[in-house]
């Protein structure tokens, strides 16, 4: 028994020396170590992702470099975090899953990036190179699956090509209009040590060009001379300014020649409420007016009626990516390259020919369309102000404008939830609003909400769920309660899926209208009590600030979330969803 013991101790002194030595030994490393490396090297500070033992020596590596592991409860929350982590600090978002259903449940968060323009390195494990093809644990063709919703999708065939392939992939996820990139590593690949000089790990700075390109100088000359000369010009700026960074020049352009502004996706905020170039309302009546419009950084996709909507006799497009531009209608002027670093040539350009009898007309230009906003606003009052019960959603959108600080990020993650607030609330900087994107996907918001509150340290982050959307990925505020980062849940409770409620009904009538779109009535203030935070059930309109307010301070007290469900009318609808424009 003695000398076994003895020889147990041998042993596990001999295993301690040779992890001692190792450790010791800083020219050996493991592939998971070189994926900390490149990510590192990228300026990623933080990775999404919820445990497997395929890619926990990426962990290991992660430790050793500073970078912040966030575990949550669900992969898809994991890249919808990434996805809005890369939105709200402009850097490479990056999500880490295990092999198999990791990857799938991810598939909604990259898809979600994809169609968004978010830029997303999602990085999979895989079986073991040496088990290839034979039906490993969790082996799926990942590769082959994530090739149409991503902008590059490899294999890891060697550790020493693993640095080199992040930054390849990472490459391609800023290359033209952003996207999210996909590498799966075999475990086999990730566990290897191999000394630091096989290892190909690109020098940060030194493998990249730069993206701030402004296309054809001619063009440039083309559109300014387009905007000096128009009378009723008009912007419209979507994603891509944002993502790219481009808010100060589009804010420069437009208070530089004196043009109205709209705003779509991300590009919401760029101006705050009140600006006199910042207009929402009028849309569809300036376009129909306008001599000249200009549409930056988002496509003629269903948002925009394909184009088809747009009769104005001068269009022109400018996208990071040029297979958009001209993309479902003809255009009088198409320019690729980066949408501030355009902007601001075309300033440049523009300034010293705009004359000020120009000028003075679109000042009345400007003028009318803000009669008009305050025409239409002052429509939009009594729902705003409706005090019926059940409680009028578009009650809840003006409360909750009501609410926002100018350091409130508005998150919205659901249907008519998200299409009625848009009519309301206002947000007050850039990057303080965040929605689903074209994918219209469901479930975004507690990652996004999460991913916020890491990248924006001390700002308030409010997210507005429809119930559907809140039952799908309610449990990781459990997550964001566990890493520091509350925030208020904002429930408008119909007890449907109200937005495809409609069309059903109006399609095959009350009777089979209600088939497969009704949910239970779930008092969802309990379940912020549950994780130890603060809940409410409002039923009145009258109460709705009133409770905010109450959530407000018990997150400040508690740092725990808080959730506010409130019970909205199922009878009322977003005027796009009577309409049924998401399928026109």
């Amino acid at each position: 028994m003695a000398t076994a013991t003895l020889a147990a101790k041998a042993e596990t002194t001999t295993a301690e020396d040779t992890l001692k030595a190792k450790s010791r030994d800083t020219n050996v490393v493991s592939g998971g170590h070189l994926v900390a490396k490149a990510l590192k090297a990228e300026g990623v500070d933080t990775i999404f992702t919820l445990c497997g033992g395929h890619i926990i020596d990426i962990y290991d590596g992660c430790v050793d470099e500073g970078i912040r592991i966030v575990d949550v409860r669900h992969e898809q929350v994991a890249a919808h975090a990434a996805d809005g982590y890369a939105r709200q600090t402009g850097r490479l978002g990056c999500v880490v899953t295990t092999a198999g259903p990791g990857c799938t449940n991810a598939v909604t968060g990259i898809a979600t990036a994809f169609r968004s323009e978010s830029p997303v390195l999602h990085i999979g494990g895989q079986t073991s190179l040496s088990q290839w093809k034979q039906g490993g644990l969790q082996d799926l063709p990942h590769v082959d699956m994530m090739k149409p919703i991503t902008k590059f999708a490899s294999t890891v065939m060697s550790t020493e090509r693993v640095a080199d392939m992040v930054s390849m992939a990472a490459r391609e996820a800023f290359a033209g209009a952003y996207g999210p990139a996909y590498l799966e590593i075999p475990r086999d690949v990730l566990d290897r040590e191999i000394d630091m000089s096989k290892a190909v790990l690109p020098e940060p700075g030194h493998y990249r060009a730069s993206t701030k390109s402004i296309g054809d100088p001619r063009d440039i000359e083309k559109l300014a001379d387009i905007l000096v000369n128009a009378e009723r010009p008009a912007i419209l700026f979507g994603q891509q300014v944002w993502a790219a960074r481009g808010h100060e020049e589009a804010i420069a352009l437009l208070r530089g020649l004196d043009i109205p502004g709209y705003f779509n996706g991300a590009s919401r905020g760029l101006l705050p409420p009140g600006d006199p170039h910042h207009f929402d309302r009028t849309r569809s009546q300036a376009f129909a007016k306008a001599d000249a419009i200009v549409i930056v950084g988002t496509p003629f996709d269903f948002r925009m009626g394909y184009g088809k909507r747009i009769t104005c006799p001068t269009l022109v497009q400018i996208d990071l990516d040029y297979r958009t531009v001209g993309k479902n209608r003809d255009i009088t002027l198409g320019l690729v390259g980066d949408p501030g670093a355009i902007l601001k040539a075309v300033l440049d350009a523009a300034t010293a020919h705009i004359d000020n009898g120009k000028r003075q007309l679109r000042k009345q230009w400007m003028e009318q369309l803000q009669q008009a906003e305050a025409a239409a606003t002052e429509k939009l009052m009594p729902l705003f102000k409706s005090d019926q019960s059940p409680i009028h959603p578009y009650r809840v959108a003006w409360e909750l404008n009501e609410f926002l600080t100018d350091d409130t990020i508005y998150i919205g993650d659901g249907g008519d939830v998200v299409t009625i607030s848009a009519q309301a609330v206002r947000p007050r900087g850039p990057g303080n609003w965040m929605d689903p994107g074209a994918l219209g996907s469901l479930g975004v918001g507690t990652g996004f909400a999460i991913a916020a509150g890491i990248a924006r340290p001390g700002a308030e982050v409010l997210c507005y769920y429809g119930d559907g959307s809140f039952g799908m990925t309610a449990f990781d505020m459990e997550t964001a309660n566990r890493f520091g980062v509350p925030y208020l849940a904002v429930i408008g409770n119909n007890s449907a899926m109200n937005q495809i409620r409609y069309g059903q009904i109006t399609k095959y009538g009350e009777q089979r209208g209600n088939v497969g779109n009704l949910l239970g009535d779930v008092p969802f203030g309990k379940f912020a009590e549950m994780l130890g935070g603060y809940g409410e059930e409002v039923r009145e309109a009258s109460e709705i600030q009133p409770a905010l307010q109450r959530a407000r301070e018990q997150i400040a007290r508690t740092g725990k979330s808080a959730v506010v469900n409130i019970w909205v009318d199922p009878r009322e609808y977003a005027p796009g969803t009577k309409a049924q424009t998401m399928y026109k």
